[in-house]
């Protein structure tokens, strides 16, 4: 008897291990997956409601206010905006879908983004400034110089909610120091703009460890 209940509980621990190692490798492969990129314009967008810098680049990201991964995303845009030391203006602004109230949008994100000095937080009205800007992805960042021209497009994490260095920050402050550089791209790591609910999707997908 004593056996067959030993061999029940190898079974089980067996299955309880196999479903933990699946589900750690779907969050680690949902980590590192890209998001899409979009089609960014080459220059700023003349029907943007947003008013550029005249006088110094101009950086926006776009952001979903209830995407957990975008966490790592504003703490590397405080990383960049520490170092660019005001060579930069900056707008994080974050998704409103229609019939969504304010406090829907104003979270801890936004709070987080809005505390950074040099970055203006701002509701973007069913998207539209995301559709002029050609981002899908939450997290993705465009920098534009004095003249409008699109220097950089792409995300500033290396992975889905992990901070630290990678090519994206680097090529964004690297551009900011160096006074302009040749227009590059890197991966957006983040939730998709569209989705209803990131947060829930996300916290499910954990849930399977």
């Amino acid at each position: 008897m004593m056996k067959g209940r030993e061999g029940l509980w190898g079974l089980a621990a067996a299955a309880w291990f196999a479903a933990a190692l699946g589900g750690f490798l779907a969050l680690n492969r949902y980590q590192a997956a890209p998001g899409a990129a979009g089609e960014t314009p080459p220059r700023w967008p003349a029907e943007s409601r947003l008013s550029p810098a005249a006088d110094r680049p101009t950086l926006v990201m776009l952001a979903h206010p209830q995407c957990p991964c975008t966490r790592s995303s504003i703490g590397e845009l405080a990383w960049i905006m520490i170092r660019a030391k005001g060579r930069v203006s900056a707008f994080v602004l974050f998704l409103q879908p229609d019939g969504k109230p304010r406090a829907w949008v104003e979270t801890d994100l936004w709070r987080a983004a809005a505390r950074i000095p040099g970055v203006q937080a701002l509701a973007d009205a069913g998207g539209a400034e995301a559709r002029r800007m050609g981002a899908e992805t939450s997290g993705q960042t465009l920098l534009f110089d004095a003249a409008g021209r699109l220097l950089f497009s792409g995300g500033i994490t290396g992975a889905r909610g992990h901070p630290g260095a990678n090519a994206g920050r680097d090529a964004v402050l690297a551009a900011l120091l160096d006074g302009g550089t040749p227009r590059g791209t890197t991966q957006v790591f983040g939730c998709a703009l569209a989705s209803p609910e990131p947060a829930a999707q996300t916290a499910r997908l954990a849930w399977r460890l």
